[in-house]
């Protein structure tokens, strides 16, 4: 369970007891090749988005949304940002709807979830990101930077696991050689995976095959 905090309370969280059930665990994000991709891909910041895929992800994807997050202009930032970061080209590519699935299981969708080690925003990064980078602290409950970074870290582990989707979950939360969360996310890609085919085709991605289980 996590601590959800309104824009005013974050300022105020390092006084506050915070407790999450799938936040990373405090040292899960502090390797040297971790801050190598992270840093990359805030380097590479402009958002590469294919027009008619993100139409058809869009119309897929809004509606089952709304529930979760009642804001529709929060809504589509966050669809975007997911969109574009799973499908930037050059980069091993992500399917949308993992991502779905670990921002809905890391955070319920709510850019200002804090968890109990520290670890912030949409995909709980840790806050030493930002410090590190040369950002701001609140720039993790930014739903660009936030979606960035977690893509970047899920990326580099993906490489480390030779694109075995549960040994990466693992490290990402922090939890290695333990199924719970592995399971539980790839659980809940099956409800959000309406569209990962989109921008397969015609796109310069990295070669590679991701391994589920």
């Amino acid at each position: 369970m996590k601590i959800l905090l309104p824009p005013i309370a974050f300022l105020m969280m390092a006084a506050l007891p915070l407790s999450a059930l799938a936040a990373p665990a405090p040292d899960a994000q502090r390797e040297p090749e971790i801050r190598g991709a992270v840093q990359h891909a805030i380097e590479q910041a402009e958002c590469f988005e294919d027009r008619y895929d993100s139409a058809v992800w869009y119309k897929m994807m809004e509606p089952r949304l709304r529930k979760k997050v009642p804001d529709r202009e929060e809504r589509m930032a966050i669809l975007k940002n997911v969109f574009c970061e799973a499908s930037r080209p050059g980069e091993v590519r992500i399917p949308p709807g993992l991502l779905m699935a670990i921002i809905d299981i890391e955070s319920s969708f709510n850019r200002y979830a804090v968890s109990y080690a520290g670890a912030v925003g949409l995909m709980q990064v840790m806050p030493f990101w930002p410090e590190n980078l040369g950002m701001r602290r609140h720039q993790l409950t930014k739903t660009p930077e936030n979606i960035r970074m977690g893509c970047a870290i899920l990326r580099a582990y993906l490489k480390r696991e030779n694109n075995n989707v549960a040994r990466a979950l693992q490290r990402y939360n922090g939890s290695t050689g333990k199924r719970w969360y592995s399971d539980k996310v790839i659980d809940q890609w099956t409800r959000w995976n309406g569209a990962d085919d989109l921008g397969v085709l015609g796109q310069p991605h990295a070669e590679t095959k991701l391994v589920v289980r």
